[in-house]
This record gives structure tokens, C-alpha cells and sequence, in this order.
């Protein structure tokens, strides 16, 4: 099921498939921004990730006495989400623990995506509420995939990410399993500006940490509109496309990270963004605005 809310200068789509964010068009000049899911390029738009981002060692979660296979950035982006309440503004999706969840994750949850549209900016609020009468440990993090270029009068290099403020990104190394090992990089040295071109994402996907910048953002070199996300509270932000000329551009804010190559597979020891107790709650909120 799809379910659309506009104001004066955005209509957004979302789909309870992965709650995802499948359409933001600026009605100003009629762009849609994100990703159409091309399955012969990458098949999503902006998948949420829970119960973990990244991968496990072994592809497995220990946890409770049983194992449990874990693909890529856990379920829930795979998963049906149902409809909670929508009004003018506002979209809220849900998706709680079931037998079908309690057979990759033995913990009973309840995940609520909350959409809201707040001039030319949407805000994602996931918040994770732990049902089980244990603790509740996971990992969660964003990853929408915006569209370059954004018309047909340009092309993917007319575009660059900018900071706020000057950066050195120290990117984590996640290569060559999708785990960590230690090892880092510099992505840059005292930049504001990342060009977006066919070298970018040769060898996939740069994990960001100790950034200083309020906002990472796609900017179109000569007109000045962009896509700005508002990464200050995350302590990680990774950007991420296919390799060859981007299509697509992901700026991917995740408050937990991917396990160590050498780590346990023990789901109690692996870092969390949260571990909560049973009845709290923990949010996170994704702000990106549209502009021009």
C-alpha cells in the first residue's frame, strides 16, 4: 500500500513496503528526488535498517539460546509495515514483533516510522519500543537514495556533496566483507566539497565518523538546489552508490555500525545504538529538506 500527504512545496509517497520513503516531489519545479527502485541498478528507495545496519559476522545473531540467520542490514526493509494514522501532515507506520519477526530476531518490539511534512523539509522519526521483558539491544540507522541528476538539463557531475563546515572524513574500512577490521581512511583533507562523479563509489560505499558538519547535502553546481540532510546527531554518515556514473546518490545517517570481522557473534556483545530495557523507548529522526 502506498499513502501520499502534500503541502504548499512537497507531496510525499511512502510505502508500507519497508516503510520506505518512495516519492518527494518539489512542486515548485516538479523534481522527484528519490530513487525510482530500479531493480537493474538497486532495487529500493530508502530502506530503514533494524535490527541492525550492515552485517553480522557469519550472516548470524546469537541471541536467547537459539541462532538466527541475518542478512544485510536486518528485516524490517524487507517486511510490510501497517498503516497507524495519517492526517495532513503526518504518515505513521508500524511493525511489531510477530511469529514471522520471531523467526530471525527472538525479541518483541514495536518499530513506529513517523513521517511528517514540515514546509520544504520531511522529517523520518524511527522509534524503537522494547515489548519483550528483557532487554532489548539493536542497531538502526537511514538510508535514502536520492535521484542525479536531478532533470534532464544535467548530468551526475554537475553535482557535489557539501558539508557545513571544513572536513577530513575518517572513513571506517569496511572492506573487503562488510565487516570492520580496524583499519580507517581520509577521505579528504580539510574539504567542504565531495564531486560526485564515476571514481566516487569504485570501491563502495565511504563510512564517515567524527564529523563536525550540521548538514551533508547533494547540491547542483549552478543553480544551487539541493538535497540536505541533517546528519548532527548521528555518529556516523556513509555516502553510497553503485559503481560507474551515479544514478543515485545515498547519504546514509546510522547510529551503529556493521560487526568487527573478528567479533562475536553473540548478539549481547555486539555494539548497539541502544540497548533498552523493557518498556522504554528510543527515537531518531532524520531531517532532510529540499531546496533551491
Amino acid at each position: 500500500m502506498e499513502y501520499s500527504i502534500e503541502n504548499e512545496y512537497l507531496k510525499l509517497t511512502v510505502t508500507t513496503w519497508g516503510a520506505q520513503v518512495k516519492s518527494v516531489v518539489r512542486k515548485c519545479d516538479g523534481v522527484e528526488h528519490i530513487w525510482q527502485a530500479d531493480k537493474a541498478v538497486w532495487g529500493y528507495h530508502a530502506p530503514i535498517l533494524f535490527p541492525h545496519c550492515g552485517k553480522v559476522v557469519d550472516g548470524v545473531i546469537d541471541a536467547k539460546g537459539g541462532r538466527y540467520a541475518s542478512g544485510q542490514h536486518g528485516f524490517a526493509r524487507l517486511m510490510d509495515h501497517e498503516l497507524v494514522d495519517q492526517t495532513d501532515d503526518t504518515i505513521v507506520l508500524e511493525l511489531c514483533a510477530s511469529d514471522e519477526t520471531l523467526k530471525l530476531f527472538p525479541y518483541e518490539f514495536r518499530l513506529v516510522s513517523t513521517f511528517t511534512l514540515e514546509g520544504c523539509t520531511l522529517h523520518h522519526t524511527l522509534t524503537v519500543e522494547n515489548l519483550d521483558e528483557g532487554e532489548l539491544p539493536f542497531g538502526i540507522g537511514f538510508h535514502p537514495a536520492f535521484t542525479v541528476p536531478f532533470d534532464d538539463k544535467h548530468v551526475a557531475t554537475d553535482y557535489e556533496l557539501r558539508f557545513d563546515e571544513m572536513e577530513s572524513p575518517i572513513c571506517l574500512n569496511c572492506l573487503p566483507h562488510g565487516l570492520l577490521h580496524g583499519n580507517y581512511y581520509y577521505l579528504g583533507s580539510n574539504i567542504n566539497r565531495i564531486p560526485i562523479d564515476e571514481k566516487l563509489f569504485a570501491n563502495d560505499s565511504h563510512c564517515m565518523t567524527n564529523l563536525s558538519s550540521s548538514t551533508l547535502g547533494i547540491y547542483e553546481k549552478d543553480t544551487g538546489r539541493a538535497v540536505v540532510c541533517d546528519i548532527r546527531d548521528f555518529p556516523y554518515t556513509l555516502i553510497w552508490s553503485k559503481p560507474g556514473m551515479p544514478k543515485f546518490v545515498c547519504i546514509e545517517p546510522w547510529n551503529s555500525l556493521p560487526s568487527p570481522e573478528n567479533g562475536s557473534t553473540n548478539w549481547e556483545e555486539k555494539p548497539h545504538a541502544a540497548i533498552l530495557a523493557p518498556g522504554e523507548a528510543w527515537s531518531t529522526t532524520l531531517s532532510t529538506s529540499f531546496v533551491r
